[in-house]
């Protein structure tokens, strides 16, 4: 069905994760692609000033142990790639530069604050080249 799928991880909802993966094998295409995506959100710098320096190197390392972990016993071909700054714009460049076809996300039960200032979901279903997948 799809060539090249993005699955947008959020790794702090570990199962959600695990679900959208697990939809993406079924409908990835025998010899296509899906790529896992996390984004870490930048840390603003009046805050990063007040951290350790090695705090992103740390992050990153995290989320590929925890990206390995979901792709682990996967049955398609999985590529991992973590991109940091605006979850919704990094998701969509992502698609972009892969010649994505599907975009798979989570998205939670919109809250009061969704409605004024949108949630990643929508924002990629508003802007998205290709198809795109929520689940919830």
């Amino acid at each position: 069905m799809y060539k090249h799928i993005i699955v947008a991880v959020d790794l702090s909802h570990g199962e959600a994760g695990k679900a959208l993966i697990d939809k993406a094998v079924e409908l990835v295409d025998a010899g296509g692609v899906i790529r896992l995506l996390h984004v870490l959100e930048d840390v603003p710098s009046y805050i990063a000033a007040e951290l350790p320096r090695d705090l992103n190197d740390r992050r990153q390392a995290e989320a590929k142990v925890e990206l390995g972990l979901l792709a682990g016993g996967v049955s398609a071909s999985v590529e991992s790639e973590i991109r940091t700054g605006a979850p919704a714009s990094q998701i969509l460049q992502c698609a972009d530069d892969a010649g994505a076809d599907l975009i798979m996300i989570a998205s939670h039960r919109p809250g009061l604050s969704d409605y004024f200032i949108g949630s990643t979901a929508a924002r990629v279903v508003r802007h998205a080249q290709c198809s795109v997948l929520i689940s919830r």
